[in-house]
């Protein structure tokens, strides 16, 4: 018996595909005007397999009633063909909006995609232009302002986005504010927010070695036991002590502190997020530190806090590494701002054990935002900067895998059902299974979704009301 493995939660996109050459191409340049300006943020794939994402700036409405160039919303499909779905006007709108969304958005369970902006919305801020909005926008582009952040106890300037919980609410950091601004500090925060807006402040860090300050830009990632991880870039600038932090907490706010980075050889400044390998460990990159000349590392941290640094990267590695993603082969990809033969940054290639390859030097230095996995198997990703008019880009990077990837989906459709699609082969039987982790000893048979001597062809089962149980894990079972 063999097994294909979808290694995704339930209603996401599998990350898989395959790859015929390694080749780094410019699907769109964003002009700065009515497309938006300078995506900071990199894409996600949504349930029709298109690409979403977010610009800082641009999507000026011709003609508009309300003010625009605040940052959009936007939808681009695999072949580069791009669309406008949202431009936020500011909190000088009526109704008050929101203003450059630094952070990607993600598609909820409903179909809808959330996210967040730095500015806007009702709150205070010393420049009155508000403390930032969490919003929920339509594919069809109608968007609600769900809630303002009014900086002090609730946070505000949240510069990441946000991760759906298995309970089904949205949960994200605030990167200023918390229960300490009333006393001079601003560390940011921990929340927790319905579908509909309701939201609750789970945790204000305060700044001390226990807990650190300022969550990273690349916010929180839930964990097989339904805890939440994350990291702080450091306990302060201001106080000389920047190391940073990893944490976890549960989704009633119980915090827990689980690595302060020591300095120079276990790196420092996690300015990435999590990303949770199939071993059930976290991996993570530092910006800097190391043992190869101070270029950042890559590390490994267990759900209770045992910590090791995996890999230690030189100029010839590339310096700062953002954040991991993992590939369907079971490998770590990311992205460097700096380093490799042209002293531009580099994209690479690691595995849980250290191994490093760097795959391709930049030449030039757009400002890569990191790295997602399509469903074809490539490698897609926005820049900061270059493009044909200096705005920034999409763009897809495609290498060979190996082993190279299952053509595997698995879509949230229909509601509340999840659906599954594999390439078959006539005669063989597929069984779909599932685990609530990777423990190999945990999958179960999916009962009544088991299809016997199978044509041959793309071959899609149904799993009814998968798509609002517990977040997991797929396979198929396949046999002879």
């Amino acid at each position: 018996m063999k097994t294909f493995r979808v290694l995704v939660a339930v209603g996401v996109l599998a990350l898989v595909g395959r790859a015929s050459g390694q080749t780094l191409t410019n699907l769109y340049s964003f002009t700065g005007h009515e497309d938006g300006d300078v995506p900071l943020a990199g894409l996600i794939q949504g349930s029709d397999g298109n690409f979403y994402g977010t610009t800082i700036f641009g999507g000026y409405v011709t003609g508009g009633a309300v003010p625009s160039g605040y940052g959009t919303v936007f939808r681009i499909s695999p072949n580069g063909s791009m669309a406008r779905i949202y431009a936020f006007s500011g909190a000088y709108a009526t109704p008050s909006d929101g203003d450059d969304p630094n952070a990607p958005v993600i598609q909820g369970r409903d179909g809808n995609f959330y996210g967040t902006t730095l500015y806007g919305g009702t709150g205070p801020s010393d420049a009155d232009d508000g403390c930032g909005i969490v919003f929920r926008v339509s594919p069809a582009g109608v968007e609600t302002n769900l809630y303002s952040f009014p900086y002090y106890v609730n946070g505000g300037f949240p510069t990441a986005g946000l991760v759906q919980g298995y309970d089904g609410n949205f949960y994200g950091t605030t990167s200023s504010g918390g229960a300490y601004a009333y006393s001079g500090g601003s560390f940011g925060t921990v929340f927790r927010i319905s579908p509909s807006g309701v939201l609750t402040t789970l945790y204000s860090f305060s700044n001390s070695p226990s807990d650190g300050a300022v969550p990273s830009q690349l916010g929180l990632v839930q964990g097989s036991d339904s805890n939440l991880y994350g990291t702080t870039q450091g306990v302060s600038w201001w106080t000389g002590n920047a190391t940073g932090t990893v944490f976890r907490i549960s989704p009633s706010g119980v915090f827990t502190n689980l690595y302060s980075f020591l300095g120079q050889s276990n790196g420092y400044f996690p300015n990435g997020g999590l990303v949770q390998g199939t071993d059930g460990n976290f991996y993570g990159t530092t910006g800097y530190g190391g043992t190869n000349g101070g270029y950042g590392t890559m590390f490994r941290i267990s759900p209770t806090g045992t910590f090791t640094s995996v890999h230690s990267f030189s100029q010839s590695d590339g310096e700062g590494p953002s954040a991991l993603v993992l590939g369907s082969d079971g490998n770590f990809y990311g992205i460097t701002g700096a380093g490799g033969a042209y002293s531009n940054g580099t994209v690479f290639r690691i595995s849980a054990s250290g191994s490093l390859t760097v795959l391709q030097s930049v030449v030039s230095a757009p400002a890569f935002n990191g790295l997602m996995q399509g469903s074809d198997g490539n490698f897609y990703g926005t820049t900061q900067q270059g493009g044909t008019y200096s705005n920034g880009s999409v763009f897809r990077f495609a290498i060979p895998l190996n082993p190279p990837a299952n053509q595997i989906s698995a879509v949230q459709s229909a509601g509340s059902n999840a659906v599954l699609t594999v390439p078959s082969v006539a005669g063989e039987t597929y069984q779909l299974q599932f685990s609530p982790s990777m423990n190999p000893t945990n999958w179960s048979n999916v009962a009544g979704v088991c299809v016997s001597n199978s044509i041959g062809a793309a071959l899609t089962v149904t799993n009814f009301g998968g798509a609002t149980g517990a977040q997991g894990f797929y396979r198929f079972a396949i046999t002879p």
